[in-house]
C-alpha cells in the first residue's frame, strides 16, 4: 500500500483530494492531518471529515503541523511515500488583523514538514519519494504581465500571506538542493466549489443575499479573477502527485506549476453568475443591492493562470466553467442548509 500523508485534511481541497483518492486508488493508506481550528466554522470541517472517516484506508490525527513532535511522530510511525501539505493559515485579508498565525502554520510548520522529509533518508532508508505542496497565486502580487507563468519574478507581495507562500517555495527548494527532496509546489488560482470556505467570496455573498443584505463590490467591480473549480484543482494534485518532477540544469528535483481555469471572469459577472445560480437553486428570489467601493489593502486587480506546463507535463487543463461550477455550489448550499 502506498502511504500518502495529508496534511489540511479537513480543509476544502484537503477534504476533496482525500474523498477522490479512496474513491479511485485503491492501493493507498491515508494518514490525515488537521488541527480543526475555528478560522471558520468548524461543523463544516466536521461535516468534510465525516465524509471520509468511513474508510478503513483512512485514518484521521488531530494535530498542527506547527507542532513539530506531532509531525515527527507521524512520519517515525507510519513512513509516508508520498506528502500532500495542504494545511496553512489561509486567506489574504485575515493576514493583516492576525499575522501570527501566518507565520506559526506557513512558515514554522512548513519548517517541520520539510525537516522531517530530509530525515525520512536517514539510516539508508528510501524516505519519501515525492512533496507536493500548495502555494497561492497571491505570490504573483501587483505583476503587470499577464497570464502569470511560473517563469515570472514574484519578489513584490503585496501580503504577508503571500510573502509566506512564496517562502515556502524558496524554502522547498533550498531543501530539494540540500537534501534530493523531489518537490512539487502548486499555485493555485481562486478555488471554489461545494461545501468550500466560508471566506471565500462567494460563499460570502450567497450569506448576505440569503439575508437580503447589501453586497460590497471592491475596486468597483473592475477585478479579475481566474476562478477555479475544486474538482480541476484535486485532478491536477493527483496528476502531480504520480509524477516526480525531473531534474533542474543544477540537479534539483524542484517544479512550480500554476492551477488555474486560464480564463479569468470580472467580479461583476462572477457575482451576476452567482445570483443566477443561487435563483435557479431556490436559494433566492431575487438579485442583491450592491455597494460599490475601493480596492482593500492586500487585494490584487486580476489573477490569470499560464497552464502551458500543466498541459505539456500531464495533458491536464482545468476546464469546467464559472456556470457550471456556481451551480453546483448553489444546489449544494440549499441541500447543505435546508433551504428549498
Amino acid at each position: 500500500m502506498l502511504r500518502v500523508f495529508i496534511t489540511g485534511v479537513a480543509g476544502f481541497i484537503g477534504s476533496n483530494l482525500t474523498k477522490r483518492l479512496l474513491e479511485t486508488e485503491s492501493d493507498i493508506q491515508i494518514i490525515g492531518l488537521d488541527n480543526m481550528n475555528d478560522y471558520y466554522n468548524v461543523e463544516l470541517k466536521e461535516y468534510r471529515l465525516k465524509q471520509l472517516i468511513g474508510s478503513e484506508r483512512f485514518l484521521f490525527i488531530k494535530g498542527n503541523i506547527a507542532d513539530k513532535i506531532c509531525v515527527e511522530n507521524i512520519f517515525s510511525k507510519y513512513h509516508p511515500d508520498i506528502v500532500v501539505n495542504l494545511a496553512a493559515q489561509a486567506g489574504v485579508r485575515y493576514s493583516i488583523t492576525n499575522p501570527d498565525s501566518y507565520i506559526e502554520s506557513n512558515i514554522i510548520g512548513f519548517f517541520n514538514i520539510l525537516e522531517c522529509c530530509r530525515h525520512s533518508y536517514d539510516d539508508g532508508n528510501v524516505g519519501v519519494r515525492h512533496l507536493v505542496y500548495a502555494s497561492s497565486s497571491s505570490v504573483y502580487g501587483s505583476n503587470d504581465k499577464v497570464p502569470y507563468s511560473t517563469e515570472d519574478k514574484v519578489d513584490n507581495p503585496v501580503s504577508l500571506y503571500a510573502a509566506t507562500k512564496k517562502s515556502n517555495e524558496l524554502m522547498a527548494h533550498a531543501y530539494s538542493k540540500l537534501y534530493g527532496i523531489p518537490s512539487t509546489g502548486l499555485r493555485f488560482f481562486t478555488v471554489y466549489g461545494p461545501a468550500g470556505r466560508p471566506d471565500m467570496a462567494y460563499f460570502g455573498f450567497t450569506n448576505k443575499l440569503i439575508k437580503g443584505q447589501k453586497i460590497q463590490i471592491y475596486n468597483y467591480g473592475d477585478m479579475y479573477r481566474d476562478f477555479t473549480y475544486i474538482d480541476d484543482i484535486v485532478t491536477g494534485i493527483i496528476h502531480v502527485m504520480k509524477k516526480t518532477p525531473q531534474e533542474t540544469s543544477d540537479g534539483v528535483k524542484y517544479k512550480v506549476y500554476n492551477i488555474g481555469n486560464n480564463h479569468p471572469e470580472s467580479l461583476l459577472c462572477f457575482v451576476e453568475t452567482l445570483e443566477r445560480c443561487l435563483i435557479k437553486a431556490g436559494v433566492i428570489d431575487k438579485a442583491a443591492d450592491k455597494e460599490f467601493l475601493p480596492m482593500q489593502p492586500g487585494d490584487v486587480y486580476q489573477t490569470y493562470a499560464d497552464v502551458q506546463d500543466l498541459i505539456r507535463d500531464f495533458g491536464f487543463k482545468p476546464k469546467t466553467s464559472l456556470e457550471e461550477g456556481l451551480t453546483k455550489f448553489a444546489e449544494w448550499y440549499a441541500e447543505y442548509y435546508g433551504i428549498k
